[in-house]
C-alpha cells in the first residue's frame, strides 16, 4: 500500500514547496502593484500550504496496515483528508469574494503592468503541477492527492481570470480598475462548483457508495473466467484509500463438494485480483445454482 501512494506523497511534498514560494513571490507583488486579485491568489496559496500538508498526513495514517481495531486498514483517512481540504477551497473562495466585493466599492490604483506578467507565470506554474499532482494521484488511486492537484487548476484559474482583468484595467484606463476585482470574483464561482465536486466524490467514499458500473462489470467477468463459476449473483465493493474491497455471491453447481466449491472460490478470488491492482482482497460466499441463473450464465 506504501509504494502505490508514494507518488501522492512526492506530489504533496512538492505541492507544499511550490506554494510557499508562489505565495511569497503573488504577495508582494500584489501589494506592490495594486492588485488584489493578486493578493488574492496569494492568500489562496498560503492556504494551499495547508492543505497540501493535510493530505500529505491524510496519506500516512492511510498507509498504515490494517490492526485488530481496523481489519479494512486506515483508508478512510484519505477521503476525509480530501472532504477537509474541499471545504478549504470553499472558505478560501468566500474569503477571496467577500474582499474581491469589498474592492469593488473602494476606488483604487491601476494595477501595474508587471503584475500581468506574474500572473501568466503563475497560471504556467500551476497547471504545470497540477497535471503533475493529477497523474501521481491517478497512480495512487488518491481522492486527497486529485483534489488537491485541483487546488493548483484553481489557481491557475483564478490567475488566468485576473490577468484578463489586468488586461483590462490596463488597456481601459481611468474607470477600468475594478476589472481585476470583478475577475477573482468570477473565478471564484469555478472553484466553487469544483470544490463541491469533490465533497460529493470524499462524502461517497465515507458513505461505502457503489463504485462505478464499468468496475463491477470487470470484477463480474473475472469471476466467470473460472471453470465451475456459472453466475455472479451480487457484487458489493467499498472502497479504503487507494484499495478496493469486494464481497461477492458466487453460485456453483449444487451437488459440488464443499472442497471443489471451495477451491472454484480461490480461483475466483485470485482471478478478480490479478484483474485490477487496486483490489486488496476479496470475500467470495458460494451459493448453490439456481436453475435460471444457470441458464442465464450459460447462454
Amino acid at each position: 500500500m506504501v509504494n502505490r501512494l508514494a507518488p501522492g506523497y512526492r506530489a504533496s511534498t512538492i505541492s507544499v514547496g511550490l506554494n510557499g514560494a508562489l505565495a511569497v513571490v503573488k504577495l508582494v507583488c500584489g501589494i506592490a502593484g495594486n492588485s488584489y486579485a493578486l493578493v488574492a491568489d496569494a492568500i489562496e496559496s498560503l492556504g494551499d500550504i495547508f492543505s497540501s500538508a493535510i493530505v500529505w498526513s491524510g496519506l500516512v495514517i492511510a498507509s498504515r496496515p490494517a490492526d485488530a481495531n481496523h481489519p479494512y486498514g486506515h483508508g478512510k483517512a484519505e477521503p476525509l483528508a480530501a472532504l477537509f481540504v474541499a471545504f478549504l477551497l470553499v472558505a478560501a473562495a468566500a474569503t477571496i469574494a467577500t474582499q474581491a466585493v469589498h474592492e469593488i466599492r473602494t476606488p483604487h490604483h491601476t494595477p501595474e503592468m508587471y503584475t500581468l506578467f506574474v500572473l501568466l507565470g503563475v497560471v504556467v506554474v500551476k497547471e504545470a503541477m497540477y497535471r503533475y499532482e493529477a497523474r501521481a494521484a491517478r497512480e495512487s488511486v488518491s481522492t486527497a492527492v486529485m483534489v488537491d492537484a485541483w487546488h493548483h487548476r484553481s489557481d491557475a484559474m483564478t490567475s488566468a481570470a485576473a490577468a484578463v482583468g489586468i488586461s483590462i484595467a490596463l488597456v481601459g484606463g481611468p474607470g477600468y480598475e475594478p476589472a481585476d476585482d470583478w475577475a477573482a470574483l468570477a473565478a471564484c464561482g469555478v472553484i466553487v462548483v469544483n470544490a463541491v465536486r469533490f465533497v460529493r466524490t470524499a462524502v461517497g467514499e465515507l458513505m461505502d457508495a457503489s463504485p462505478e458500473a464499468p468496475l463491477i462489470e470487470s470484477i463480474h467477468a473475472a469471476a466467470l473466467k473460472v471453470e465451475g463459476a456459472l453466475f455472479v449473483e451480487k457484487v458489493l465493493v467499498r472502497k479504503m484509500g487507494p484499495q478496493l474491497y469486494v464481497d461477492l455471491h458466487l453460485e456453483v453447481e449444487p451437488e459440488l463438494p464443499v472442497r471443489e466449491a471451495h477451491r472454484i472460490a480461490h480461483l475466483v478470488k485470485d482471478s478478480i485480483m490479478a484483474s485490477r491492482r487496486e483490489i486488496a482482497d476479496v470475500l467470495v460466499h458460494v451459493e448453490p445454482a439456481k436453475k435460471g441463473d444457470t441458464a442465464t450464465r450459460r447462454s
